[in-house]
């Protein structure tokens, strides 16, 4: 995997992992997943798994 597809890959997991936290947790209204408390654990997993792949996309792309 390239750096720059570990670094897209790893903001777009943070921006969903964000949004579906948040959305757990009742902040956004109008979605089936609004106050459902497993979305609040899911989204902090995929934020971390986000953080991992910028992370890795980062030292791949100060290796070159």
């Amino acid at each position: 995997m390239s750096g720059w597809f570990r670094l897209t890959l790893g903001l777009l997991a943070v921006v969903v992992g964000a949004v579906w936290t948040v959305q757990g947790l009742g902040y956004v209204e109008g979605s089936v997943m609004t106050d459902q408390r497993v979305w609040a654990v899911i989204g902090p997993l995929l934020v971390l798994v986000g953080l991992v792949l910028l992370w890795l996309g980062v030292r791949a792309r100060n290796r070159r």
